[in-house]
């Protein structure tokens, strides 16, 4: 269609008559109509016109988040970067991705100035607190807990206040491009990293929400006895990037939920359905 018959066709939304089936011409046409939905809003001073056109441009976004998000599951969901961006992308459409990756990259550039090849894990631990919470401030969004900004990863690095889990994540995004054995561990009520040397019985945890404290598989087994829950070995294992995708959705959706916003919660929980799904190549992928 050019450019003066998609005018045409956004201009019949007015008609109450046919509104429903040109929007669903529309949402046939898919995020290219964007744009012109956008320019369409600027134009109008109708604001019922103006919910319509919110309504729909919505509605496209959504569906290609739902189908971006298929395409990271199927390709394996390797890259953690990718899969926080695309649940970013919920609230934020027009977030970047590689704004994401240059913030992320200048914390591993600050790290490695800092790092020796000789350095005891300890050590290299305590070179990425200093650069991530000490220079940068990162810290615990204490107050606002629940809040749904605790779980985008653009707020979370502009404000330096996040959840367990999501400062995990740019922790473990550094570590990872440094090539340091560290990964995520699902623990129940929090998010923690474990360092792990592959062949070696050197294993700690580190604690981000409280700025990178080191922990030991004692303090692990301890914190889990205090929850008066049944000790499982994946509480001290490594996790998937998938799972922890999957967690930071979850988060987003109680954050919703405590809002009273079940609108939002809902179509967070359909993501979440994708990420549950079986994968279309047929891979099982276990929790």
């Amino acid at each position: 269609m050019t450019t003066n018959e998609i005018k045409a066709l956004i201009s019949l939304l007015d008609d109450p008559e046919i509104a429903p089936q040109i929007q669903g011409e529309i949402q046939n046409m898919g995020e290219a109509i964007i744009p012109f939905l956008e320019e369409s809003w600027e134009e109008t001073l109708d604001p019922q016109q103006q919910q319509r056109l919110e309504d729909l441009i919505h509605q496209l976004q959504f569906e290609g988040l739902k189908q971006r998000l298929r395409v990271w599951r199927d390709a394996g969901a390797q890259d953690l970067l990718e899969g926080m961006w695309l649940l970013n992308s919920y609230q934020y459409p027009d977030a970047d991705l590689q704004a994401l990756n240059r913030a992320i990259e200048q914390l591993r550039f600050e790290a490695w100035t800092l790092l020796r090849s000789e350095m005891h894990p300890a050590d290299q631990v305590r070179v990425l607190n200093h650069v991530i919470f000490r220079n940068h401030k990162f810290s615990a969004n204490t107050q606002h807990f629940h809040s749904p900004a605790n779980s985008m990863l653009q707020r979370v690095i502009e404000s330096k206040r996040g959840n367990p889990l999501t400062l995990c994540v740019i922790y473990l995004l550094v570590a990872q491009r440094l090539d340091l054995p560290v990964f995520g561990v699902n623990l129940p009520n929090l998010f923690v990293l474990t360092y792990q040397l592959a062949d070696q019985p050197l294993s700690f945890y580190i604690n981000c929400y409280n700025r990178g404290v080191v922990l030991s598989r004692a303090d692990i087994e301890h914190y889990v006895g205090q929850l008066g829950i049944t000790s499982q070995e994946s509480f001290y294992q490594p996790c998937s990037h998938l799972d922890i995708v999957r967690r930071a959705m979850r988060n987003l959706q109680v954050g919703f939920e405590k809002l009273q916003e079940p609108a939002k919660a809902e179509e967070v929980g359909q993501l979440l359905t994708i990420l549950t799904e079986e994968p279309a190549n047929d891979e099982d992928d276990e929790e």
